[in-house]
């Protein structure tokens, strides 16, 4: 999963969520499909507070990084 991009997660959970809303997966199979969706939930989320932290840092005129806020100071 690691190699695995944000999209492509994105699009794998989606199915499941539409596998497991149809209601005819078997109980194991939608216990297997379950726990493979929440671990899908956490890479992306994971992604997202990664860009997050990149997004909220800019570069600085002397090349340090510092934090962002759109917030007036």
């Amino acid at each position: 999963m690691e190699k695995m991009s944000f999209e492509e997660a994105l699009v794998k959970l989606e199915e499941i969520v539409h596998e497991l809303e149809d209601g005819t997966t078997e109980l194991d199979k939608a216990i297997d499909k379950y726990t493979e969706a929440m671990k899908l939930v956490k890479f992306c989320s994971d992604k997202l507070n990664t860009a997050t932290e990149k997004v909220n840092k800019i570069l600085t005129e002397n090349g340090e990084l510092i934090d962002f806020s759109t917030e007036n100071e």
